[in-house]
């Protein structure tokens, strides 16, 4: 017998002119889901089992367009390339906020249209909603007295990939991405930032570089001491 799937109440989808307006949803929406996971999360590690499944989605960002209207082709982002609609889910607005209102006001302005905002129909795996909270810590499998994954969403490696920036994406319903990678596949980015180097995401500078090969390590240690040398770099501390 399956479990009762319990979600949060969430607005129904919204249509916006306004980059800022239309990020400002996607926030409300990621935090009402964000929270109601952590809610369920914390009362389930105090008093057992939830009564039923808990579940909540990532907001998500579309564009429909109907037109061939010739675009800017010297652009490399914010325009899709043919008509019909692109979707992606989001995460994290918070961090990205800018980026988002930069990304959808040109969508906006290159394609004359409306941008809408809703719910998506991708669960939020809960490790991935705590992490942000440090007063929650979710248990190793087998530490808490029922089964995590029987309960909550958790992280599934095989659909958290790189098929949408490697060009293997096939959409099931004829919806195209409209951003290289899914709201899983950054979550999971994020959460290797912050364990790697013990630091929370919203720490970080713009743009990370992952490496193991010693030598560029090696190379940006010497350029961060350099721009540490000069006063007028910004820059404070090696982290």
């Amino acid at each position: 017998m399956s479990k009762e799937i319990l979600t949060p109440d969430v607005d129904a989808p919204k249509q916006f002119d306004d980059a800022a307006s239309a990020v400002a949803q996607l926030e409300k929406l990621y935090t009402e889901a964000t929270e109601f996971l952590c809610g369920a999360f914390t009362t389930a590690m105090i008093d057992g089992a939830p009564k039923g499944r808990i579940r909540a989605f990532y907001p998500e960002v579309r564009i429909t367009t109907t037109s061939f209207a010739k675009i800017d082709t010297r652009l490399a982002f914010g325009h899709v390339s043919s008509p019909g609609t692109y979707a992606a889910t989001i995460t994290r607005p918070d961090l990205f906020r800018d980026y988002l209102i930069q990304q959808i006001g040109l969508l906006i302005e290159n394609h004359k249209t409306s941008v809408q905002v809703m719910s998506s129909t991708t669960p939020i795996p809960v490790h991935f909603a705590v992490a942000s909270d440090p007063s929650i810590t979710v248990p190793q499998e087998g530490a808490a007295d029922f089964t995590l994954r029987d309960f909550f969403d958790v992280p599934d490696l095989s659909t958290t990939n790189d098929d949408i920036v490697n060009g293997t994406y096939v959409s099931p319903d004829d919806t195209g991405p409209l951003a290289p990678f899914t709201a899983q596949r950054v979550d999971y980015s994020l959460a290797r930032l912050s364990h790697y180097t013990a630091t929370d995401p919203s720490h970080f500078q713009n743009h990370v570089l992952f490496t193991n090969y010693q030598f560029y390590v090696s190379e940006f240690e010497s350029y961060a001491r350099s721009q540490l040398s000069d006063p007028q770099s910004g820059y404070t501390a090696f982290v």
